[in-house]
């Protein structure tokens, strides 16, 4: 199919003229880094990250009178959406084209309904 391969082809020049897997690095890094550092200042609530690029996740402890579901519903009333990977697990999946400053605010809604569990 011609056009598909047209459209194909647009997208692979797109996500080469502008650099976006340098970005996903990047901005991968820094929502790797905020998210430990949210593990270290909530240790009672959560665990260890995981994951590669843009698709994190972290570990809510089976003890932290808090589910991933509950965590993820708060967000959402704060206007930020996340995934429930199961019961333990809040997944983080943004857009390649995610910003810097987009990271920081996903990381400080994330922290404030964390402060509100404490």
């Amino acid at each position: 199919n011609p056009l598909a391969c047209a459209a194909g082809l647009a997208v692979a020049q797109y996500l080469s003229d502008h650099d976006i897997l340098e970005n996903v690095k990047e901005r991968g890094a820094q929502l790797s880094a905020g998210l430990g550092k949210l593990a270290e200042k909530y240790p009672s609530i959560l665990a260890d990250t995981r994951g590669w690029g843009l698709i994190k996740g972290i570990r809510i402890h089976d003890d932290a009178g808090v589910t991933a579901g509950e965590l993820v519903g708060d967000v959402m009333a704060e206007g930020l959406l996340l995934v429930a990977a199961g019961p333990s697990v809040v997944r983080f999946v943004p857009p390649l084209i995610v910003s810097e400053k987009e990271i920081d605010q996903a990381l400080e809604i994330f922290e404030g309904v964390l402060a509100k569990r404490v």
